[in-house]
């Protein structure tokens, strides 16, 4: 299991070869408004972020919808609410719910790392063009983020893109070898460790 994302809490660890649900907390970012109550308002939204991550781990779904809605009506803009709403429709089964969550996530921020991942990855199959477009906005704002190339290495393999597939996967793990356990039997033959290309190349 890997962590994709660094510099955020992440409540959930993801595989690089599966959906990822990565419940995501930070201090609330203060509100525009320029008032004395902004400071309030912004740790009111805060303490209520970290109650709605607190009923996602008991798994009270419907009260951490509640409590992330009130986190949006004090911060409409607020894309950690908008991203652990996406989190909480994916595990649902709302992939409709889960993309419009996530895309009022990246219009507060179009360069979320976690939100551009979870929405590549729901659209995947369904859209894989979309999807790479996504995963490669994310690896050019992270370029250390295996998994992305990981599953940027997969959707060439839908498109039957194989040669990419594989220069995808191999970026993959030369930035995380234990990322070569999962690569797909047609590639993982092609795919070397950075300590096996060491001693393959004899440098």
């Amino acid at each position: 299991m890997k962590r994709l994302w660094t510099g955020v809490g992440a409540a959930v660890a993801v595989a690089a070869g599966t959906a990822t649900w990565a419940i995501m907390s930070q201090p609330a970012k203060a509100p525009d408004a320029k008032s004395d109550d902004a400071p309030r308002t912004a740790l009111k939204a805060d303490a209520l972020m970290q109650a709605g991550l607190l009923q996602v781990q008991y798994q009270d779904f419907d009260g951490a919808k509640a409590t992330f809605k009130r986190v949006l009506e004090l911060d409409p803009h607020n894309k950690l609410a908008w991203y652990n709403m996406g989190v909480v429709a994916e595990r649902e089964g709302r992939r409709a719910d889960a993309l419009k969550a996530y895309d009022s996530a990246l219009k507060a921020d179009a360069s979320f790392t976690s939100a551009l991942f979870n929405k590549a990855l729901l659209l995947k199959k369904s859209d894989p063009d979309r999807a790479l477009e996504l995963l490669q906005r994310a690896v050019s704002v992270n370029p250390k983020a295996s998994t992305a190339y990981f599953q940027i290495g997969e959707t060439m393999a839908i498109k039957g893109l194989d040669k990419k597939a594989q220069d995808a996967y191999q970026h993959a793990v030369d930035l995380d070898p234990s990322l070569r356990s999962q690569v797909p039997k047609p590639f993982k033959d092609s795919v070397e460790t950075s300590s096996e290309s060491t001693e393959t190349s004899g440098r």
